[in-house]
């Protein structure tokens, strides 16, 4: 007689068992990284994306963020139809150098939908640095779906020559130069959950901190909010986490 060989029920239970075990150890770690990494790209993009457009204005139009004298119009559809020919406000910049971005007005107006299709208005879940009048922001969708939110009264964003950008200044704290209203934030996510600023996982979340600031690749860390300031030509990062996420990302 022929004598087979193979596996017991017991041993193919314990080795799936195992199998599962480990997938589910590994299998969040490999999302947390994927999504810190979407989220890194998708932040030096935008920031970028910005930063042309205060180039080409300048080339253009002889005015960047910097020059702008006039606010955004009350209106939303007037403020999407100004153009740097005729007005130099942000949304003017924007709007006569992004040519597929929409204008959706105050962040307000954002909505996203539920599970269960409930349509809930768009609000930051966490904040850290980002003022707790955001919602007044207004707000632009880049083509990749990423919002870019400003201060509704942004204009004359300068930062004198040889100065460097400090929380002070951010907050208009600092008794001098005032870049309060230049600040906003972009969300690479869109209106998606979860709609959290990204926060330190060691260190302050100050710039110019004495306590540098680190952002592991996790979810409660590296999340999808960052806060920008607008500046001259400039969109640099306006807290210590966004700050360290666009210097360690790579080319």
């Amino acid at each position: 007689m022929k004598k087979y060989y193979g596996f017991t029920i017991a041993e193919v239970l314990i080795t799936l068992g195992v199998i599962g075990i480990v997938a589910a150890m590994t299998i969040p770690i490999l999302y947390s990284n994927i999504s810190s990494a979407q989220y890194r790209s998708k932040f030096k993009k935008a920031v970028s994306t910005l930063n042309q457009a205060g180039l080409m204005a300048q080339s253009q139009y002889e005015f960047n963020y910097a020059g702008t004298t006039t606010k955004c119009s009350a209106n939303r559809e007037t403020a999407a139809t100004e153009h740097p020919d005729v007005t130099m406000s942000f949304c003017a910049i924007l709007n006569g150098t992004l040519s597929s971005a929409a204008y959706y007005g105050p962040l307000t107006n954002l909505k996203r939908y539920t599970r269960d299709n409930q349509v809930v208005q768009y609000k930051l879940e966490t904040r850290e640095t980002i003022p707790s009048n955001y919602e007044s922001y207004l707000t632009y969708a880049l083509t990749d779906g990423t919002i870019v939110a400003f201060h509704p009264d942004a204009v004359h964003c300068e930062l004198p020559l040889g100065s460097r950008i400090t929380q002070d200044f951010i907050e208009g704290s600092g008794g001098g130069l005032n870049l309060s209203t230049c600040v906003g934030f972009v969300d690479v996510n869109g209106v998606t959950l979860p709609n959290r600023e990204v926060n330190c996982s060691n260190g302050e979340n100050r710039l110019g901190s004495t306590d540098p600031c680190v952002v592991k690749n996790n979810s409660g860390h590296m999340t999808d909010v960052f806060p920008i300031v607008f500046h001259d030509a400039t969109v640099e990062p306006a807290s210590a986490a966004a700050a360290y996420v666009l210097d360690t990302s790579k080319l």
